[in-house]
């Protein structure tokens, strides 16, 4: 069984108003809450479907899933997390007190969702169960359930990074002198060298943190422009960060899609410093090719992300989101 560590155990959250603290944990961390047996039957089905693992320099999991005997004398605490998931019968305290709070008509057994149930901030996902050890039943929810918490957790890293707000008149700018559109939080610079465009954050130290996104095109559109030849015109573009890149395709995912109506290609891989500089770095990067057919141009997109001993699924996910921003407009 997996433990959390004693200090997060036993912190306990700020009294924001009335009788209900706000809730604390780290957004990805779930406290998943069921009868010892029923654990025992489904655990390692949970941990599967609710820990997968993103490509980053290393496999790294999207969540980590903590086991709570709702009996125990750890729960009076660990209720107040602020990602839980619930599964019973509906007839136990704990999971009585949770569907009290569902707004939508319960009819049977199902899955459910509630806020707010012990603390401020919270977010419940409540499987109710036909039977106490409905383990199959279970199970039949873990994919939906992944996809409930991706989704909010999503949505989470979505709004901290534009919590500065959004820099609309960069974004105005862009599309009056160079023709494509792209939103960055305030908190980033930027810079424009020929057309390469770089919007950089390195808060709070670059030593620490650096999420990046170029901006460059051809013009004509390149024929047949995939693979390879992505990544050899991404190296050239890579010259102008400062530092070299080379890139390490051991875990690489590539492939054509649809990006706004335009044909489009990406590659996600892995970036690291050349072997002889003195010091070892590296990070995942997306990148992207956009076809814009009514400009004659193909755009380059490259975003990449240097986050040393940090979890770094919340930075691509908002790497992801600005290149999403990205537009180009009439010829």
């Amino acid at each position: 069984m997996r433990k959390l560590a004693l200090s997060t155990v036993l912190a306990l959250a700020v009294v924001a108003c009335g009788d209900r603290p706000l809730s604390y944990g780290d957004p990805n961390s779930i406290i998943a809450v069921m009868a010892p047996e029923l654990w025992e039957d489904v655990g390692d089905d949970v941990y599967g479907a609710l820990e997968p693992t993103i490509r980053t320099v290393r496999n790294e999991k999207t969540f980590t899933v903590t086991f709570q005997d709702p009996t125990g004398a750890e729960w009076p605490n660990l209720r107040r997390f602020r990602q839980l998931l619930l599964v019973g019968t509906g007839e136990e305290p704990w999971m009585m007190e949770a569907l009290a709070e569902v707004e939508e008509e319960m009819t049977g057994p199902g899955l459910w969702r509630a806020r707010d149930v012990w603390s401020l901030g919270q977010q419940v996902t409540i499987v109710r169960l036909s039977s106490a050890d409905a383990g199959d039943e279970l199970r039949q929810y873990l994919a939906e359930i992944n996809t409930t918490l991706d989704e909010q957790y999503r949505s989470y890293a979505r709004n901290r990074m534009y919590q500065t707000g959004v820099d609309t008149a960069l974004a105005d700018t862009l599309m009056r002198t160079s023709r494509f559109e792209l939103f960055v939080p305030n908190v980033y610079r930027w810079s424009r060298q020929d057309s390469i465009f770089v919007f950089r954050n390195d808060n709070p130290d670059p030593a620490e943190l650096i999420r990046q996104i170029a901006v460059t095109w051809s013009s004509p559109i390149p024929p047949d422009m995939e693979g390879e030849g992505i990544l050899e015109w991404r190296a050239e573009l890579a010259q102008s960060y400062g530092e070299p890149q080379e890139v390490d395709l051991t875990n690489v995912d590539a492939g054509p899609f649809e990006f706004r109506g335009q044909p489009a290609y990406e590659i996600q891989a892995i970036w690291k410093n050349p072997p002889e500089l003195n010091w070892p770095a590296a990070g995942p990067f997306i990148t992207r090719a956009v076809i814009c057919g009514q400009q004659n141009r193909m755009y380059l997109l490259d975003a990449w992300l240097y986050a040393p001993g940090k979890e770094k699924y919340e930075y691509m996910i908002q790497l992801e989101t600005i290149l999403d921003t990205f537009r180009c407009g009439p010829g």
